[in-house]
């Protein structure tokens, strides 16, 4: 099960099976905050082969931890040759982005970080998704006449910027950037490929047989909650096992038999294989269906009204998008959900006055934008000249050029990729030591 896999809907022979389409209201989905808000931009985080690196690193954490199978920051720098700091910011980022609020690395303080500790089994599904690149969005045709004026590639995410926020907007942006499916798809083809490895690092041999034959608990198989969830309700709500054939109904009080790891990754190629195929459908009707509205500068009513794409479930992010030469109040009563994206804002004053757990600021110019108590994390990505002013727990900055960010935040900012003239005004009290910086 060591080597990558590829499963393709057309290939997958349960794509036809009636058992393995299920209801959109129990498709299976990615967990987007570790794809959004948990990749790191450190070297030695980036395995050429992630399975072969990580289960002896597995193993060096298991024989390091106690009974309680969880690892604090000493060991994890030991185990993976990084830095006392870079281990607390790996225990920091997991914590921001857990599919479990009661797993108790998320109730850390942040001055408590480094005697934390973190569950090896979520800590290795961290690790390994660090091999993940996100979605490139679509090359501009001219892309090397606007190289010399905009960052280029991003240490964060690896890929070219080949437009400034003010050059999107100019040119039909929305063309450029991936949409909220396209990520998704994105996410379930890498967990397609990669699943037979991920399986690897929670599974474990059958006492008394060959180490090809891998079996896996249901406590194991719980932690591919930080990966996946199946419907609208978030993995708080439904536990992962309850969706599966084989734990469903289980008694509480006696142990799940443990159920072999190939028949799990079967079950869950095919639940990929619908999801992508249910992806796939809407993306058609969408292409088929009544044309989208103008990309081009909306009036302030206007964008009050049309420009603010709510999910339709707590599940998904609320959408600001395409806001232009207006100003926007949304308030806790406006938003559904507990996320925020606010994309391709340019020249515009933007408040969003809600508790939320994740917000992301993407490709904005020209803009200020005020974001209220946002209990996990904020990121802003590939902005121009915005005035960016947050109470949040954590923040990263990435690519972008003459911003002003004015924060309230527990963590130091984390701040990467190709940045230029940034100004940044912090009210916490570890200001004296200093940023996380990696450029």
């Amino acid at each position: 099960m060591s080597d990558p896999i590829e499963t393709s809907i057309s290939s997958s022979s349960s794509a036809g099976d009636p058992n393995s389409n299920p209801n959109p209201i129990s498709l299976l989905h990615p967990r987007r905050e570790p794809f959004e808000h948990g990749l790191l931009p450190i070297p030695k985080l980036v395995f050429t082969d992630p399975t072969q690196t990580l289960i002896p690193i597995k193993q060096t954490l298991l024989s390091s931890s106690t009974n309680t199978r969880r690892v604090d920051s000493a060991a994890l720098s030991q185990s993976l040759q990084i830095s006392p700091d870079h281990a607390c910011l790996v225990l920091d980022t997991l914590a921001s982005v857990l599919h479990s609020d009661s797993d108790p690395l998320v109730s850390s303080k942040p001055d408590e970080i480094n005697s934390s500790s973190a569950d090896v089994h979520d800590l290795l599904l961290f690790l390994y998704i660090q091999s993940y690149k996100k979605l490139l969005p679509r090359t501009h045709k001219d892309s090397a006449a606007v190289a010399d004026v905009w960052p280029s590639t991003s240490a964060f995410d690896g890929y070219l910027s080949a437009l400034s926020p003010l050059q999107l907007v100019r040119s039909n942006s929305r063309r450029f950037v991936p949409s909220q499916a396209d990520e998704e798809a994105h996410q379930l083809s890498y967990l397609q490929k990669h699943l037979a490895n991920i399986l690897s690092l929670l599974a474990e041999p059958v006492e008394g047989e060959d180490e090809e034959s891998l079996v896996l608990t249901m406590d194991r198989f719980e932690h591919l909650g930080f990966l996946i969830q199946f419907g609208d309700k978030g993995p708080e709500e439904t536990q992962l096992s309850q969706h599966a054939p084989f734990f469903a109904n289980s008694d509480p009080d006696m142990p799940a038999v443990p159920v072999p790891a190939a028949q799990v990754h079967e079950w869950l190629l095919q639940n990929i294989a619908s999801a992508l195929e249910h992806i796939s459908e809407r993306a058609s009707l969408k292409e088929n269906g009544p044309a989208s509205a103008s990309d081009q500068d909306v009036s302030m009513a206007d964008a009050c009204t049309t420009s603010i794409k709510a999910s339709p479930s707590a599940r998904g992010p609320s959408f600001i998008e395409g806001i232009s030469k207006s100003s926007l109040v949304k308030q806790a009563s406006d938003l559904k959900g507990s996320s925020v994206k606010v994309l391709n804002c340019h020249d515009s004053v933007i408040y969003i006055l809600a508790p939320l757990r994740y917000a992301t600021v993407y490709g904005c110019s020209d803009t200020t934008i005020v974001i209220g108590a946002v209990g996990k994390a904020v990121r802003i990505e590939h902005c121009e000249r915005v005035h960016v002013i947050t109470a949040a727990k954590r923040i990263c900055i990435a690519n972008c050029r003459e911003c002003v960010f004015f924060l309230g935040v527990n963590q130091q900012p984390l701040i990467v990729g190709d940045n230029h003239k940034l100004q940044t005004i912090l009210a916490l009290s570890s200001v004296l030591k200093g940023l996380w910086l990696y450029v």
